[in-house]
């Protein structure tokens, strides 16, 4: 079937936030730097695999070894299973794009899921719809619950409501 629900009521897609918003605040820059100070035990401007991961940690990401391994070893530029400040930012800024992007699908899923029941029923959607004095007719709705209805059950969860967002 053909994506190509585009209205105010139910945009065809979001591009993530890193497309719109490449640069740190000031503030969130200072967090990195602090929490990379904090973490360089012994002070080398260099973070280790440990200080690396707690370091992350402390920023409220949840890196699992094998992919803290991983960006260790892709960021190790000098050979020394370490990871520079310059490097650290990279990474840390891109998670933390990555996570604002999230929170902003969720914040526009929970427009439609307005009673938390952590799906958007037709009649949510109608709703939506006349709020934004969208005139779609009930067809048009029911399709495009339809379309990016996975599991079938009549509703979007928030993992479809996710997928719809990314399809071309």
């Amino acid at each position: 079937m053909d994506r190509n629900f585009a209205s105010p009521t139910f945009p065809k897609a979001i591009k993530p936030a890193k497309s719109r918003r490449r640069e740190l605040t000031e503030e969130e820059n200072d967090e990195l730097r602090e929490a990379f100070e904090l973490f360089d035990n012994d002070k080398d401007n260099e973070l280790d695999y440990h200080e690396f991961k707690v370091a992350l940690r402390a920023l409220g990401f949840d890196v699992h070894k094998a992919e803290a391994q991983k960006l260790m070893r892709d960021y190790d530029r000098q050979g020394k299973n370490k990871i520079t400040f310059q490097d650290f930012h990279e990474v840390a800024s891109e998670m933390m794009f990555q996570r604002d992007s999230r929170d902003e699908i969720l914040k526009a899923f929970k427009l439609f899921d307005d009673d938390e029941a952590g799906k958007i029923s037709l009649k949510k959607l109608r709703r939506v719809a006349r709020e934004l004095g969208d005139n779609i007719n009930e067809n048009e709705l029911k399709a495009m619950i339809d379309e990016f209805d996975l599991d079938g059950d009549g509703e979007i969860n928030f993992d479809e409501f996710l997928a719809m967002l990314n399809s071309d």
